[in-house]
């Protein structure tokens, strides 16, 4: 049965949706079947993976209201292994549309049940938020992957996440975990990067990904093209970390 991982930052800006993108890559690459469902309603990572958002004729916003299975909003991408639910500007208004709901905070839960046995890993990446969005993916979600800029601010980010993670675990899934932390924007040589990764390795040293995601033009103009970084250039440094994550994120899973 596939595991489901929640790519969540309440903080926008901090290499969520790159890492999303990168990471599933990655993990495709080695032979893993991903499924990554965009449930931003930026669309980032629908756009990230070269799919036309106009064009979709199932997206996250369906599947979220339970209105179309998760096969049928499945889109194949031109990268090996991996499968997306793509995201529209439709979805903004699912918070709304689900407010007199009832369990709602399960659908994405009920809707992905299925895809498990399709997948090695199922990747959902969130809002920039802790909305209903985020709670359903929390709620379907086995882990929690949190990429996290090296930054003062981030550490402040990251307890409310932590304390949010802890709710959704007491109120709604009683078996999610955090999958890990990782690093992004990374520059060892200077002192606030330094002293945040102290600070986190002091309260998280277990969960702190030993790569880090380096500051990269490369990593920044993958997007545009709609490809991940690997097959933008393969040799980049940004392509070389997010293929190092991707084997740590695999020989973790296997020591689990």
């Amino acid at each position: 049965m596939g595991k489901i991982i929640a790519v969540v930052n309440q903080k926008g800006g901090v290499g969520k949706t790159t890492t999303a993108v990168n990471l599933s890559a990655g993990i495709g690459a080695l032979g893993k079947k991903v499924l990554i469902v965009d449930a931003d309603p930026q669309g980032n990572t629908t756009s990230g993976y070269g799919i036309n958002k106009k064009g979709a004729d199932a997206t996250s916003y369906e599947l979220l209201l339970g209105n179309v299975s998760a096969d049928a909003a499945t889109v194949k991408t031109a990268f090996k292994n991996v499968d997306i639910i793509p995201a529209s500007m439709n979805l903004a208004a699912a918070e709304i549309d689900l407010i007199e709901v009832k369990h709602r905070e399960s659908n994405l839960k009920t809707a992905l049940s299925a895809a498990r046995e399709k997948y090695d890993y199922i990747f959902i990446d969130c809002p920039p938020s802790l909305g209903l969005i985020t709670i359903n993916a929390l709620c379907a979600a086995d882990t929690v992957l949190v990429p996290i800029q090296c930054e003062y601010y981030a550490l402040e980010g990251l307890s409310q996440l932590i304390a949010s993670v802890r709710q959704v675990k007491r109120l709604y899934n009683s078996t999610i975990e955090i999958e890990g932390i990782v690093l992004t924007m990374y520059d060892g040589r200077l002192n606030l990067t330094n002293q945040v990764v102290s600070e986190i390795k002091k309260y998280f040293s277990d969960k702190l990904y030993k790569t880090a995601i380096p500051r990269a033009v490369r990593i920044s103009e993958a997007p545009s093209h709609g490809v991940p970084i690997q097959y933008y250039d393969g040799h980049s440094k940004g392509a070389v970390a997010y293929n190092d994550l991707a084997k740590e994120f695999l020989k973790r899973n296997r020591r689990v």
